[in-house]
């Protein structure tokens, strides 16, 4: 018997103006007895590499075959695709415009398989709103894959090297150097880097940023008598902290801006 998949939905809706709940709906209607987590919808408006992070960090904590519906979409309305894919431990769902970069970067040998969606009697209405495809679209298809349906039945093949990437580079080691850039900043003001924790383990280190040079520290209260320190964090990734205070404001760095581990 077919086991019911469990639903995550990630926007940049808020909460005031009850689109999330609106989204909710849409999945009821479907089948009411599907569990849905809330991942976050706090996501700044259009902001595409911000959702990019947070669903990329959430994602390997939910179980096998979880459903992600992920839409932070200021292209809605135009050519861009809705696509799902399917990875062996996951479903994603929503625009073609980067949102799933993170995810396909860290599970790229484990797509299985890539549509657009295109076949319309998995939508809400075969005439979707020009301005509302996570609910007319995206929800509906996402609880149809959560009670069974075949990401092959959804619309066409595609060549899963066609998705859209971000332009986001990898960090890159130069003899003891390792540089990287700002990914994400947190509500409290933490700057998150694209430096792979694991990268530095076992190592001493500082890094070198907005023309200071941060320590290496193992907590946020590691900068009580500093002014920022750098933590090998709960992300699996290097970030910048100030204790009960923002390093983005102490710093001045912005998402895209470099950094520098430097390796004794």
């Amino acid at each position: 018997m077919f086991s019911r998949r469990h639903l995550t939905l990630l926007t940049d809706f808020g909460e005031r103006d009850g689109y999330v709940g609106i989204l909710k709906g849409a999945i009821a209607k479907i089948e009411p007895s599907l569990a849905v987590t809330d991942i976050t919808h706090d996501i700044p408006p259009q902001d595409i590499l911000a959702a990019r992070f947070c669903l990329a960090n959430a994602y390997p904590f939910f179980p096998k075959e979880t459903v992600h519906i992920a839409v932070v979409d200021p292209g809605v309305g135009t050519s861009r695709r809705g696509v799902a894919i399917q990875l062996e431990d996951g479903f994603l769902i929503g625009p073609d415009n980067g949102i799933f970069d993170g995810v396909l970067r860290q599970h790229q040998d484990k797509i299985l398989a890539a549509v657009e969606l295109t076949e319309v009697k998995y939508w809400r209405t075969p005439e979707p709103s020009q301005t509302f495809h996570a609910r007319d679209i995206f929800a509906t298809v996402g609880a149809h894959v959560a009670t069974g349906v075949r990401v092959d039945r959804l619309g066409t093949a595609i060549d899963p090297e066609s998705l859209t990437r971000l332009s986001l580079s990898d960090a890159q080691w130069q003899e003891n150097r390792l540089t990287g850039v700002i990914q994400y900043c947190d509500r409290f003001g933490n700057l998150i880097s694209n430096i792979a924790s694991d990268e530095l383990i076992g190592k001493s280190w500082h890094v070198e940023a907005a023309s200071r040079e941060i320590p290496q520290g193992e907590s946020y209260m590691d900068a009580k008598e500093q002014e920022v320190v750098a933590i090998a964090s709960r992300h699996g990734w290097l970030e910048l902290a100030a204790y009960q205070h923002s390093a983005q404001e102490r710093l001045g760095l912005k998402v895209g801006d470099e950094l520098t581990v430097v390796v004794s």
